[in-house]
Order: C-alpha cells, then structure tokens, then sequence
C-alpha cells in the first residue's frame, strides 16, 4: 500500500486577466511528473477589482501557491506579506506562496527565467550590448534588474506614457549605475539599430499597427517577444519585415521562471529541457 502522503494533491494556480490561453498547466504536469509530485494546477481568470478577493479565496480553500501573470504583479506585491529580493527590488512579483503561519511570500522569477533564455538557451551574451526594452508595465519591472546587472553597454526602456518609463527609470536607478534611460516611441526615430529588442507590451494582440519606428531593429539584432503562441506573434512578425538576424518568442522565458517558481515551491528544480521542446505549437 502506497504511502497516504504520495496521494495528496497539491492545488497551485495561475491568475490573470485573461488567463485561459496560458500554457502554464502543461509546464507544471511536466515538472509534476519529473519530482513524483501529485499536484493540480488550475487557471483563474481575475479581473483587477476581484484580484485581491480571488487570492483570498484560493488560498482559504486549500490552494499553496500561485503565479501570477498579466497585469497583476504589482497588485500582487503589494499583497505579500514577505518579499524575496528580486520582488523586493522590481516592486512586482510573479509568484506567491502561502507560508504556514498565514502569511503570503511574494517573489519574483521573471528576471532569472529570461536570463536564463536568452545566456543559456539562446546562448546570446548580454555584457557590451545595447538592449531595448518596450513597454514600462510589471513584465519589464521583473526582468530589468537582472539585464542590468549582465552589464549591457546601453539599455534604454520606451514606453507609449513616456512619464511610466520615467518613474520605473527612478525606481530601478541608483549611484551606481547611469543606467536605464527612458524615452517614448517616437524618440526611438534616427537611434541606430539595437542589439537587443524585447517587447514586453501587448501591442499588435488586436490587430493594430505596431507603434516601434522600424529603424530600431536590424540585420544584426535579435528580437525577443515576451509573448508566446502557437502562431507568428504581431512583434516577431515586425522583427522579420526589420529583418532582424534572429527572432524569439518568450516560451523559453515562461518554462525558466516556472521552473524557479517550482523550486521555491517544492525545493526542486526541475529538468526544462522536457518543458522547452513542448512549445506552444505541440503542446
């Protein structure tokens, strides 16, 4: 007879709005099975207004954890009780754990996940290079931190609300470090091509033309979308008509920072490589 503990079900969930076509299930089952874990893993679809009371009751029916994603990491950090440092220093999180004593944890795996992408999957060097980042939302607050800290000659952050990229520009900024700088859109006209372009906006999802000056992206540079789908994304495609050198969706990105987020969970860290060759295509 198999030990009662093997048996239990583990409830983890991500939230967002909307949710229903993340993949973070599939990723879970596969490090589910990798650590013999029994564990559930769920889709709850908030609204900004009932993020707070959807956590709440997630966590008062049994549920341990959750990820979070779009666009509730800054609501989520400013829930958690305890704040790991790369939460602490984003001012979002992407992962919450509900901790014995009632308290929530709030950490944040998005930086890890994307380092992790672009220096081990994609073998691309950060150190020297100068990075775009577009968008000022809680996906770049999550990554910004770490791409800094790869030392990049140049990393500037554009955002349509100038005065957004401002304020995330003073939040990340201290004495030792000139950088980021941040602009609008169309200050991006006349710079030279980036090395580095990564979307962290939503631009393109509904069908509208990309606001990004072609000129930022070009025959040398890789453009990275934080977006993932089974098809072409509005970014990517835009990166191609640039002719960029290469092109990513941010797969590679949501497998890494799942896999971090198990580790705190579970205090294993799964094989991605299962996990990375199950895109979103085949999934």
């Amino acid at each position: 007879m198999k030990n009662s503990e093997h048996t239990v079900l583990s409830r983890y969930a991500v939230i967002g709005h909307p949710v229903e076509h993340s993949l973070s299930p599939v990723i879970h089952k596969l490090f589910a099975d990798q650590s013999g874990e029994k564990m559930s893993y769920e889709l709850i679809d908030a609204a900004p207004a009932h993020f707070e009371e959807a956590v709440e009751h997630f966590k008062a029916t049994g549920g341990q954890g959750l990820n979070i994603t779009v666009p509730h990491k800054e609501s989520a950090f400013r829930l958690s009780d305890e704040t790991g440092p790369e939460g602490a220093r984003a001012g979002a999180v992407n992962t919450l754990s509900f901790l014995p004593d009632g308290r929530v944890r709030g950490d944040n795996t998005d930086g890890i996940g994307i380092i992790r992408d672009l220096t081990i999957n994609h073998n691309h060097s950060l150190a020297g290079i100068r990075i775009l980042i577009l968008g000022a939302g809680g996906a770049t607050r999550g990554i910004l931190g770490p791409l800094l800290d790869a030392l990049p000659n140049e990393l500037v952050i554009a955002n349509r609300t100038i005065d957004h990229a401002h304020k995330l520009v003073k939040h990340i900024s201290d004495d030792k470090n000139a950088l980021p700088h941040a602009c609008s859109f169309e200050e991006l006209k006349g710079m030279d091509p980036f090395d580095l372009l990564i979307n962290a906006t939503s631009a393109g999802l509904k069908g509208e033309i990309l606001p990004f000056p072609t000129g930022c992206a070009g025959p040398k540079s890789f453009c990275y979308d934080l977006a993932y789908s089974s098809k072409e994304t509005p970014f990517l495609a835009w990166a191609r008509q640039c002719s960029a050198e290469k092109t990513s969706s941010g797969w590679g990105m949501l497998v890494e920072q799942a896999a971090e987020s198990f580790l705190i969970w579970k205090g294993f860290r799964p094989e991605t490589g299962p996990a990375l060759e199950n895109t979103p295509a085949s999934a």
